[in-house]
Formats: C-alpha cells, structure tokens, sequence
C-alpha cells in the first residue's frame, strides 16, 4: 500500500463536480459532471447555481467513478478534497461529502489545495513531477507562476496575476464578439483563422520596470473592447477571427515569456503548464517553441486533465499518502482563500492519522456492525 496508495478525490471548487479515483500515479477513473450549461445563460459562473448542483452530482458521481474504477469504497487508502481556493459554497459542498465518505469508511481524510492538485496531475501523465518543477497555473480564476520543490509541502509563489485572470479576460472578449460562455474554446477554434498579428493589441506589464513574475490582463481586455467598439461605431464589419487571433497571441506571449524567464533565472530546467487555459492550442504551440529555444523540458497534460477535475485532487491526495504527511482533522474547513504554500491542510497531530483512530474505530462498529 505504501507504494500505491488508492485514493479518491473530490474537487468542487467551480462548476465542475470532479471525482478521480488514482493508484499511485496511475488514473483509474476521472468522472465529471458539469453546471456550466446552467450558468450560460447567466454568461458566467453563478455561485448559488453551482454550489446546488454540486449537492446532486455528488453521490452520483462518486458512484460512476468507483464503478469506472472497477473498485470498492472499502479498499480505498484514503480520501482527498479541494479544500481552497474557489467558492466558499461550492467547496463546502466537496468538504462535507469527502468527510462523510472518511468518517462512514474510516478512512484518513485530506483537504489539499486546488492549485497544488493542477500541478501534481501532470504526475498522471508524465510520472514523477521533477524536483524543482517550474508551473505556470492560466484558469478563470488564476494566473499564477509556482516554483515547488515538492509538490506535498512546498510551493512557493513566484508572480500572479494583479487583476483578471487569463482565463477571465478570455470569458469577457468572447462576450463582447457575441460569441458565448465560456469563452476560451471559441476564442482559440476562432483564432486558428485568423491573423495573431493583424492588430497589435498592448502586452500588460512587460515594461523594464515592471514585476518580472507578475501578470495584467485588464489593460488588455480593455484595449480589445475599445477597438471592437470603435468598429462597431463606424459601421464596420468586426473581424472576429483576426480580433480572436490577435488578443490571444497577446496572451499566450506574455504568459509564455514570463515562465521560460522564471525558469531561466531559477535554473529550473522544467515547466510544466496547467489549468483550463493551458488547453488553448496557441498557448502549447508557443511554450514548446520558446522552451525548445532555451533548453527547458515542456511539461502539459492533456486538455481534460488541464481543466478541473477530481483526478488531480486524487493524484495529490496519493502522493500524500506515499510520502506519509498527516492526514487532516474532522474540523476541516473549506477556505476560498487558501494560499498556495498550504499544499494541504494538515490535522494537528503529527505522524500518520493518530487523531483518526479512535473516531474510525466507533466508525467502522456503527457502520459495519
């Protein structure tokens, strides 16, 4: 067991309910059920909306995955769950579930956090993450440039984004061209026919004076709106794929240039790219060529694991377990601001569950008297 740990994971910090079952580093089963249709018609993620579906997809779910897995519950090492970041209702929802399924089984219990889990899910497709492993994190909700040394207790923030997340910005121009929610898929199916440099829109913060690390797409949002508008206003025609092509490329540039710099002056020589924006088909295309050039090991896993999912939450959760970390308390929290060098939430007693036993123990007589 030590070698392999069976762990099933529970994310639900979005509008995705994710549940992965992984052995070790092998994927056994990844089960998704999506609200995203729910909150279209809002043009963008609503709370409330997601948290309540989160409450039906649950048990479902988690059933489709064991079934997927071809394993039962009892044989599970532990259970893992995103803890934080992501919405406060919505992560409770994944917080309670995750701790009925560890107290009902008698089972260790470990909340993790949702930025560490994209970076360790690489270890699903590629093996081992290399230590140190340079990680640039593109979602709706996060920009992010991570140095870690190990996955399971060090992350360190290099740089983030100072207002919209990339994959925010992506949502918001979609909206503007009409072209629905969300945004990053059509953005990029758009973009493949159209000219990246028909129109130079502004690189945010790649000034000589500005934070290396850091990112800004607000600027960039507006500078886009702005010219469809002028367009629109003088009667003509917008060229959507042309506005699509050339507003991504300004993305892609500068989140590339950044993380092959961060690598280069911290003499990282991997990068492993994720979250939903590191699906975009520009943004690989453009990072293998500038790691190519500086002599880096490109590292993406493929465009299901870069959105969320439980996989990843379960990935973490094993490489938890392997390397023996305590496993979390029952009073587990969810904290929609969980900071990325809190890989988990450890439970206060140190070494291996101790504070489990005993709450197992009455668990499993009333369970499985």
């Amino acid at each position: 067991m030590a070698d392999e740990p069976l762990v099933l994971g529970i994310e639900t910090s979005c509008d995705e309910t994710g549940v992965g079952i992984v052995r070790g580093t092998t994927l056994l089963a990844d089960a998704v059920a999506s609200s995203v249709d729910e909150h279209a018609r809002f043009g963008g993620v609503v709370p409330e909306v997601a948290s309540r579906a989160h409450l039906e997809a649950m048990v479902p779910t988690i059933e489709r995955a064991l079934k997927d897995a071809g394993v039962s519950a009892r044989d599970l090492d532990g259970i893992s769950v995103t803890a934080g970041p992501g919405l406060a209702g919505a992560l409770l929802v994944g917080v309670s579930a995750a701790k009925a399924y560890a107290y009902a089984l008698g089972k260790p219990l470990y909340g993790v956090n949702h930025l560490a889990s994209h970076i360790c899910v690489d270890q699903l497709e590629h093996g081992p993450l290399p230590e140190p492993t340079m990680a640039l994190l593109v979602s709706g909700g996060h920009s992010s440039l991570l140095l870690s040394s190990d996955i399971t207790s060090d992350v360190r923030p290099l740089g983030a984004t100072i207002d919209d997340a990339a994959g925010e910005a992506f949502d918001k121009i979609a909206r503007v061209l009409n072209l629905g929610f969300p945004g990053g898929p059509v953005i990029d199916r758009y973009a493949k026919e159209g000219d990246p440099d028909a129109i130079a829109f502004p690189r945010g913060l790649t000034g000589p004076r500005d934070p290396a690390y850091d990112f800004s797409f607000s600027g960039l949002k507006t500078a886009v709106a702005r010219w469809i508008e002028a367009k629109r206003n003088a009667g003509e025609d917008v060229p959507v794929r042309d506005v699509s092509a050339s507003f991504q490329e300004a993305v892609v540039d500068v989140l590339t240039r950044k993380a092959v710099r961060a690598c280069k002056d911290e003499g990282v020589e991997h990068l492993m790219i994720g979250g939903g924006v590191a699906a975009n088909s520009r943004l690989r295309a453009l990072a293998q060529e500038r790691c190519d050039k500086a002599g880096i090991q490109l590292r993406v896993p493929r465009p299901k694991l870069c959105t969320d999912n439980g996989a990843m939450v379960a990935a973490l959760g094993a490489e938890m377990v392997a390397r023996g970390r305590s496993a979390s308390d029952w009073d587990l929290s969810a904290d929609s601001s969980l900071p990325v060098t809190e890989p988990h939430v450890p439970g206060h007693s140190h070494g291996h569950g101790h504070s489990h036993d005993h709450v197992h123990e009455v668990a499993k007589d009333n369970l499985y008297s």
